[in-house]
């Protein structure tokens, strides 16, 4: 089956200071607000939501098409998919931008300062949709123009396409998400997103049900809660070795349930296959640091459905 992932590619670089932010901020100064912190550390990984769920899905087998713009700085990120059999066929080059990037400073409370870059991401995709055969695709968090547009390309060429706007919803209004909603086969949010979309498009849960196929809430440690008509199920966590970093694991829950998917399987089934792929990715640091063959994915899944 062909898949598409449209969505950000972008580099995450991650910084530690030592102390707390509120020791060097003045409260009575902060409207004009003028500190540098001096970071005793700097991480790089390769990151973005299209990326994310392209790596865990290879990890699974599959070679999804990433739909993204990049710039002229993506030449490691490029070696780094190509080394984990993606493709860069779907990806356009801005020579004259960088390549999205989030710049995270976490003091020692674990208090957060992110600066995110859009770079290319500002650009319009160049990348044109095709249907040969059986095919699926998700639009998730990048340009707004190039979410609304490849969801209509969807609608119109008949490709079930799964609306994923996380980050992106509050640069989009109440009537791209409506229509995006709309015609999809299914919607992904986290309990907070889904909050935002109900008060940009006054659509309650139920109401977003009569325009989509499924609403699948994610609940973080709790798991991840799927409407379907006229029913709901909770599906539990997986359990980890160890939780180290949460980060990026809603994508590779994305990954899991997608692979789900393209075997057919039920969309239960596909969100138990996808708390799975998260359970690997919060054992270690980043998004894309996670490993693991099939017979491992495979033993993981059994003993999770055996007690879930």
């Amino acid at each position: 089956m062909q898949i598409y992932i449209y969505g950000s590619m972008a580099y995450d670089r991650i910084m530690g200071f030592p102390d707390k932010f509120q020791n060097h901020i003045l409260p009575e100064s902060i409207d004009h607000l003028n500190v540098a912190f001096n970071v005793t550390y700097l991480i790089e990984n390769f990151g973005g939501t299209a990326g994310n769920i392209a790596y865990s899905l290879a990890l699974l087998g599959e070679s999804p098409t990433i739909i993204a713009t990049v710039g002229d700085d993506f030449n490691r990120y490029a070696e780094w998919l190509a080394q984990n059999g993606l493709s860069k066929a779907g990806i356009t080059t801005i020579d004259t931008e960088f390549t999205a990037g989030a710049f995270i400073a976490t003091d020692s409370d674990n208090n957060q300062i992110t600066l995110f870059n859009l770079g290319a991401m500002k650009k319009r995709c160049d990348f044109a949709l095709t249907k040969e055969g059986p095919s699926l695709a998700i639009v998730s968090p990048g340009n707004p123009d190039d979410m609304l547009h490849y969801s209509q390309n969807c609608k119109k060429l008949e490709i079930p396409y799964i609306f994923d706007p996380g980050q992106a919803i509050p640069a989009l209004s109440g009537e791209m998400i409506n229509e995006m909603i709309k015609g999809s086969s299914m919607v992904i949010t986290n309990d907070y997103e889904l909050e935002l979309i109900v008060r940009k498009t006054s659509l309650n849960p139920e109401a977003i049900m009569d325009q989509t196929g499924v609403l699948l809430t994610t609940l973080g440690a709790e798991g991840a809660l799927i409407r379907e008509k006229g029913n709901e199920t909770h599906v539990p966590p997986a359990s980890a070795k160890e939780t180290v970093d949460p980060t990026g694991a809603g994508d590779a829950f994305r990954s899991g349930m997608i692979k789900g998917l393209v075997l057919e399987k039920g969309v239960i089934e596909a969100a138990k296959m996808g708390t799975v792929c998260a359970s690997f990715c919060v054992e270690k640091e980043g998004t894309q640091t996670h490993h693991f063959i099939q017979d491992e994915f495979d033993k993981r899944y059994q003993e999770y459905t055996a007690v879930a």
